[in-house]
């Protein structure tokens, strides 16, 4: 027994136990997305949006928010920027009884409206922590306000109405269009633009230092390029790239970054551009056969192909404008679950009837 009369073999047993803890909280932190890991804290965190962070301190200094409606692209900071904010009113524990956050795309219901949001509109707000700003209304976060159904967006009309005096409401979205009206108009609307490419390629390349993985020139940037402005993709690429090169002498470059993201090699997408302009249809066939057998994804031929017509320099205005218009009809109806090769074939063929013509 030592001095305090504990047995040395309780003393080890715990030292075990507490380093097995230490072990499994460090393997836990592991497994975590960086997504998630590295996602903004508060909100002086955020990156970009300054317009938006600047609205949104001068509501915590006078702890009067008013309803939100966040929309723009995906990856942008939207559901980040909501959730530092009630970190910074709330505090971290209390935020947990005072924030209620939903993914409307999984429960779009009016039931839901029903039930679980005006349940907790209604209730008393909880005790406040006096370290931080607490005013006093709780916050119920709809992420994807946009997949709900007509009708469950007019039930929420009515509670928004009914509750604003002990609840706000945080609607967040990719298309406001298909937020009804009379909803849209009882929220102040913030629209989050894509990062510039500058300071999305500092984010990435802030998360690989923190990481310990290698970059070589050019490398971040083709992420932040594929991400086409949305930070969350860049990241989870980054972090899908990074055991490529893990416990080896290897650094990232950005021939590794393409063959990850599924980016069609340039001297493919120029042969179709070649393959239209020859104006002969078993050329064409035969260059969209050996694309799909190839595995390329329609998708990303079909948006690699615009950006390269689009710089075609022997192509006129109208030529070009016609072209899009084929390519957009083709990508609503992959969209729809057409048949890739055949939508292919069918684009390919317009497209060579419009590059022929005056």
């Amino acid at each position: 027994m030592d001095f305090f009369g504990k047995p040395k073999s309780d003393q080890s047993s715990a030292s075990a136990k507490n380093g097995k803890a230490a072990e499994t909280a460090k393997h836990d932190e592991r497994m975590v997305p960086w997504v998630e890991k590295y996602r903004p804290k508060n909100i002086d965190d955020i990156t970009a949006q300054e317009e938006v962070v600047q609205v949104l301190r001068k509501s915590l200094e006078t702890k009067n928010l008013p309803h939100l409606l966040f929309y723009g692209p995906p990856g942008t900071g939207k559901t980040s920027t909501i959730l530092a904010l009630t970190r910074d009113m709330y505090g971290p524990e209390a935020a947990k009884t005072r924030v209620l956050e939903l993914n409307a795309s999984d429960e779009r219901g009016i039931s839901v409206v029903r039930e679980k949001v005006k349940t907790f509109a209604r209730a008393v707000v909880s005790q406040a922590d006096p370290r931080y700003p607490s005013p006093p209304y709780k916050i119920v976060i709809l992420d994807e306000a946009d997949s709900m159904t007509g009708d469950a967006q007019a039930a929420l009309r009515r509670i928004i109405e009914k509750y604003s005096r002990i609840t706000r409401f945080c609607l967040i979205c990719n298309y406001v269009s298909r937020i009804i009206e009379p909803l849209a108009s009882r929220c102040t609307k913030f629209r989050f633009k894509s990062l510039p490419r500058d300071q999305a390629v500092a984010r990435v390349e802030h998360v690989a230092q923190l990481e310990s993985v290698r970059c070589r020139e050019g490398a971040v940037g083709a992420l932040v390029d594929c991400a086409a402005g949305d930070l969350r993709r860049a990241i989870m690429s980054l972090q899908s790239a990074a055991r490529m090169v893990h416990g080896g002498d290897g650094a990232l470059d950005a021939d590794m970054v393409a063959e990850l993201v599924g980016v069609v090699p340039s001297a493919v997408i120029e042969s179709l551009r070649v393959a239209w302009n020859a104006a002969d249809s078993g050329a064409l066939r035969t260059v969209v056969d050996e694309l799909i057998y190839s595995g390329y994804p329609a998708s990303q031929v079909l948006a690699q192909l615009h950006d390269r017509a689009m710089e075609d320099q022997q192509l006129g205005s109208l030529q070009k404008a016609k072209i899009a218009l084929v390519m957009a009809t083709v990508d609503k109806a992959l969209n729809d679950g057409a048949d890739e090769q055949l939508q292919l074939l069918d684009m390919m063929m317009q497209a060579s009837r419009i590059a022929q013509s005056a």
